[in-house]
């Protein structure tokens, strides 16, 4: 299926027909992401599903270390 780039304000658009919409099961407002590479460009329905805390817990590798940083010498008439 072809189709044209257009002008939409200051942006530009792509329509994108029905039978491409139901076949993707996408719908009026979702939310999708775009990603560009090698030439191609994707469209992907966005993850709607929140990770609990428990989910990200379970993620943690252990790697990150907190520590300080040194925000350098006060500027103006800072209190430290």
């Amino acid at each position: 299926m072809y189709t044209t780039i257009q002008k939409w304000g200051n942006s530009h658009a792509v329509r994108l027909p029905k039978g491409i919409l139901e076949v993707a099961d996408l719908h009026e407002n979702d939310k999708v992401e775009i990603k560009a590479e090698d030439n191609m460009i994707y469209i992907k329905r966005a993850n709607k599903k929140h990770k609990t805390l428990k989910e990200r817990i379970a993620e943690y590798s252990g790697e990150y270390v907190c520590a300080e940083w040194d925000t350098g010498k006060p500027q103006g008439k800072e209190i430290w």
